[in-house]
């Protein structure tokens, strides 16, 4: 059986209790249920207390596993029994859709995401701006991969419309996801990077580091959304958390965790 897996930066779920405490108390009806959770890598800082909160108030536990959307989405076509695959955009998720494999006709759009650019407080490039990028002494920048994570498509997208892609190019440190390359400039192994929102937004980034968000007219719209399985035996309960995720209550909290709610 999966473990779920826990991360320094996840969020106290206390907070997330009071905050989520209209949670519907059907703790007797989910019979301690499970329901196993494919989910991008910019959750990693928020998904496991939102899953606490989730637990404590229904019984239902969500046993999570963590990767870049487009790596989550091959597992999936590749026979994974996940019950649930929250991915960072639409894109790998209509996969899911077009396979025949999720039983929805179209992906559900969960939270929108943000980019941002982020430094240690220590970094040379202090105070950090979008102008940041111009600086002649980038010698090392960190986005996650293009290829396979949205928010590293962002990353890209970004600095191509800010027409400086092409001369930071041969300084980009790519890492397989987008809390990998958080990793990279937490550790100092990049001088910067783009990271996600819920990252930044932590206590332990902000005390590390400061952030500026890029501009939303510079890389396309992060829609993050999500799909359940076909052939899951837990449907009922996926959908259920799903539809508490996407439930007003919900959503408008989602800023608190640098996230904004579905469109």
């Amino acid at each position: 059986m999966r473990t779920a897996k826990r991360h320094k930066w996840a969020l106290p779920v206390v907070v997330l209790a009071c905050l989520f405490g209209a949670l519907p108390c059907c703790r007797a009806q989910a019979g301690g249920h499970e329901i196993h959770v494919l989910a991008a890598a910019d959750l990693q800082t928020a998904l496991p207390a939102i899953a606490d909160a989730y637990e404590h108030a229904t019984g239902v536990k969500l046993i999570v596993s963590y990767g870049s959307s487009a790596t989550l989405a091959t597992q999936i076509l590749n026979g994974d029994p996940a019950d649930l695959f929250l991915a960072a955009n639409y894109e790998y998720p209509e996969k899911i859709v077009a396979a025949g494999l999720a039983d929805t006709p179209a992906p559900l759009e969960y939270a929108r995401g943000t980019l941002v650019l982020w430094a240690r407080k220590d970094s040379p490039f202090q105070p950090l701006t979008q102008n940041t990028l111009g600086d002649a002494r980038i010698q090392t920048l960190a986005i996650a991969d293009p290829a396979h994570a949205p928010y590293g498509l962002a990353a890209e997208r970004a600095l191509q419309a800010m027409h400086l892609y092409e001369k930071l190019k041969p300084h980009i440190v790519v890492a397989e996801n987008i809390a990998q390359a958080a990793q990279f400039v937490e550790s100092g192994n990049a001088q910067l990077g783009f990271i996600s929102l819920t990252t930044a937004s932590t206590d332990h980034f902000k005390e590390l580091g400061t952030f500026v968000r890029m501009q939303p007219g510079t890389y396309p719209p992060i829609r993050q959304c999500a799909v359940v399985m076909k052939k899951s035996e837990h449907r009922s309960e996926a959908h259920a958390f799903l539809d508490w995720l996407r439930s007003p209550a919900i959503q408008q909290n989602l800023p608190k965790y640098g996230l904004d709610p579905a469109e």
